[in-house]
Formats: C-alpha cells, structure tokens, sequence
C-alpha cells in the first residue's frame, strides 16, 4: 500500500500543477474544451493576467496578444477618377476585442490569417475611396488658415504654387473613412478593433513620375527665365542711371572748373594789367628776362637773329637801347 501512495501522490501533484496556469501581462487567454471556446451566457470566457484555473487533460489555453498591433501593409497599385494609376503604402492599427471570435475566424488565433483577411478589407475599401477621387485631392491634405491668408492676400508668386495651395485635398478624408469602414466589418468578422489606418506614401508609376518632372522641370526653368530677364532688365535700368549720374557729376565738375580757370585768368589778367599801367617799362622788361630763359634754356637751340634786333634791346642796354 505503501508503494502506490507515492505514485499516487506524484499523479496528483502533476494533476495539481496542470490545473493551474498563468497569463502574463499584455496577453489575453481563452480556454478551448473538445474544440469548443469556453463561454460565460454566449460570451467567450477571457482570462485576464494572473494565476487561473483549468480541467486538466480535457482544457487546452490558448493565449493571445492583446496589445496594439501594425499591419505594414505592402505596396498596392490603385486606379483614380482620371484613370491614372498611383502606389500606396499603408499600415493599419488593429487589436483584438472579441479573442474568441478571433480565435475561431482566424483558425485559432492565426496572426498571420488575421492580417491577411484585414488587409483584404482594407484594400476594397481604400480602392473605392482612390477610384473616386483625382491625383491631386489624394496627394494634398486640407487647407490650414495660413494657407488661406495667402491665397486671400494673393502672395503665392507663381501660378502653379496658387493652384496647389487652391487644391482641396481630402487625403486625411480618405483615411478617416477607410479607417470608419473597416472598423465595422472587421470586428463583426473577426473581432478585431482596427485603431488607426495611415497613408505612409503615395507614388506614381515611373512613366507618370518622368513626365511630372519634366513638366515641373519646365516650369522652374521658364520661372528662372523670367527672373533672369528681370534682372537683366533691373540691371541695365541701373547702369544707366549710374552712367547718367557719372556724366553728370563730370559736367558740373567740368563747368565748375572752366569758371573757376576764367575767373582765374581774368583775375590774372587784371593783375598784368594794373602791373603794366604802374611799371610797363618793368613789366616789358619782366617779360623779355622770361623769353630769354625759355628761349636758352638748352644748348641745343640755336637762333639766328640780328644782334640788334628787338628781341635782345635789353641784352644791349638795360635801359632796353640800343647800343650805336
């Protein structure tokens, strides 16, 4: 008898150990008897963080992440109002609200066959929302009050710059309404609650891509164009008048020069006059000592004259006689 009590003894420490189990922080568990999900009156039986109880053998816990999850969805191609086709990167913030409906659609709890039924989802919705709606209202956000301003103010420079800022884009009205019809179906569906769904990019095919750039290439080279030949334009205007103000200042300094060179020559001139009047045999002689000096002034110059000319009275006589 002795020998089964500790056989007996270890089964039920076993059995002890395997009625009992722990769900840990951030998870959720479920219980699956026989294949069925437990349930308290038609709803599931969730086992909250902490030390739980089970049937053992016949009770299998399944547990399950109840923190936020990303579904990074992968790059899809989508068809506008204009029949131009543009890539769209997206992610999607879902987690799980009803564990056993998501334990018994997803094939017991399949993260991977949750997200792929979730991105379908998605996808129908967000494709009818893009087919509706043109190029430039899927790229462009809504209008703030600066933006606004500027279009009242008109201080938008060019013209393509206004008519972007004129755009009524409805990007964050096609998020708000795939994340708004999503959220119903997945949670009927899959019992899932879908947080946030989120355009991470949106681009075009590299045909469309090419031509845009060569169109904006276009634009910003005739934009520079135009500033170039403003500039010439400015720039010549300022020459000109730089060139306008130079000769001017010139003929003001040139007039104020032959005045003041008249005025000197005339005041000159009325200085020999009264010095003539005064002394004219001094002054003659004054001035026939300075036709001999420049006239001598190199031995290289030779004058052929009559001693008794003129020219040399005072080299004869100082009194400017001649000499018999």
């Amino acid at each position: 008898m002795r020998n089964l009590m500790i056989p007996i003894l270890v089964i039920n420490v076993i059995f002890i150990l395997m009625s009992f189990f722990v769900i840990y922080e951030g998870d959720r568990g479920i219980v699956v008897r026989f294949g069925r999900v437990l349930d308290n009156e038609g709803t599931s039986r969730i086992y909250s963080p902490g030390l739980h109880f089970k049937m053992p053998l016949f009770d299998h816990v399944k547990v399950l992440d109840a923190r936020i999850q990303t579904m990074d969805g992968r790059s899809d191609r989508f068809v506008t109002s204009e029949k131009k086709d543009v890539i769209i990167d997206t992610y999607v913030k879902w987690r799980i609200a009803d564990f056993g409906r998501f334990y018994l659609t997803t094939g017991g709890g399949n993260i991977l066959t949750a997200e792929a039924l979730l991105e379908r989802k998605v996808t129908d919705v967000l494709r009818s929302e893009i087919g509706s709606r043109e190029i430039k209202q899927i790229v462009s956000g809504p209008r703030n009050n600066e933006d606004l301003s500027k279009i009242n103010n008109q201080q938008i420079s060019t013209k393509a710059a206004k008519e972007a800022l004129e755009i009524d884009g409805q990007r964050d009205i096609i998020m708000a309404k795939v994340l708004t019809g999503t959220r119903d179906s997945a949670m009927n569906d899959l019992g899932v609650d879908v947080v946030d769904f989120r355009m991470k990019k949106i681009n075009l095919p590299d045909n469309i891509s090419d031509s845009i750039y060569k169109r904006m290439r276009a634009e910003r080279e005739s934009v520079a164009r135009k500033h170039r030949s403003q500039g010439r334009k400015k720039a010549e205007v300022i020459r000109a008048q730089a060139e306008l103000e130079v000769a001017t200042v010139l003929a003001e300094a040139d007039k104020t020069a032959r005045v003041t060179r008249g005025k000197a020559d005339a005041k000159a001139a009325k200085i020999y006059s009264q010095s003539y009047n005064k002394e004219p045999e001094f002054f003659s002689f004054i001035r026939s000592l300075k036709a001999y000096e420049k006239s001598f002034n190199s031995k290289n110059d030779i004058l052929v004259l009559d001693p008794k000319s003129h020219f040399f009275r005072y080299m004869n006589n100082y009194h400017g006689e001649f000499l018999k």
